[in-house]
């Protein structure tokens, strides 16, 4: 249970604790729902589920900070066999250096009464901004510590991208995030994902109902990941409270 949240977790709470007057920051408690297609329940055992939690972001003049907390099946119980009861947290943080480029860490981390995994990246970013959208690709060292193994697991590519559009001053906004993982080692794939390499990712689009409120559809997909070989897809429909 201690595990349920890491230490990149907490730093990214601790910095909201300390008034350190970033130039932006958001946040938002949303509750969504994650309906695999049926082409992935023909595929694979996967379960739709509901999940809610925390998200938010905040940038300053010498770094940017993202990061989530949600739980997974909340009205199951924790030590359920099945689709049991899940902690997830995520915390994406860039240290600028120069003309848009970055230091890039990222702390994934998953816990459930049967597997955990922690999943880390240091590396290097470089974000692009334009009026409408912003870019950010980046390339790193990839770690794994999980139930059965711990250690280094290759590299890890991928990139964030945002477009904020209107249409009859209705706005919207395309969030795309995608990650590679490739020169993964054996010990960590073989009773699994079955390949050295995988992808994952979301295209969302969501629409500003009114300040507080967000709505958004996510096509979720995957292949050589979340613990399967084949490729998995899904769309996660969401609904945001923005404070």
């Amino acid at each position: 249970m201690a595990r349920k949240i890491s230490l990149f977790m907490f730093t990214f709470l601790s910095l909201f604790a300390f008034d350190l007057t970033p130039q932006y920051h958001f946040e938002n408690v949303s509750i969504n729902y994650l309906d695999w297609t049926p082409y992935t329940k023909t595929k694979t055992i996967d379960n739709d589920f509901f999940y809610a939690g925390f998200e938010g972001g905040a940038g300053w003049k010498y770094a940017e900070i993202y990061g989530f907390l949600y739980t997974e099946n909340p009205t199951k119980s924790y030590d359920a066999s099945g689709e049991s009861l899940r902690f997830v947290n995520l915390v994406d943080l860039d240290l600028k250096i120069k003309n848009g480029f970055r230091i890039h860490l990222q702390n994934y981390h998953l816990d459930s009464s049967s597997y955990y995994t922690n999943d880390f990246v240091l590396g290097i970013g470089y974000k692009y901004v334009s009026k409408s959208f912003w870019i950010r690709p980046f390339l790193g060292i990839h770690t794994t510590n999980d139930t059965f193994n711990n250690g280094l697991n290759g590299y890890m590519a991928g990139w964030l991208f945002s477009y904020n559009f209107s249409i009859q001053q209705r706005i919207f906004n395309v969030f795309w995030w995608d990650e590679f993982e490739f020169g993964r080692e054996a010990r960590f794939y073989k009773n699994s994902d079955k390949a050295s390499w995988g992808n994952q990712g979301g295209v969302s689009l969501f629409y500003f109902l009114n300040k507080p409120f967000t709505l958004g559809i996510t096509y979720r997909y995957s292949y050589h990941k979340l613990g399967v070989y084949t490729y998995q897809d899904a769309f996660i429909y969401s609904f945001k409270f923005n404070f």
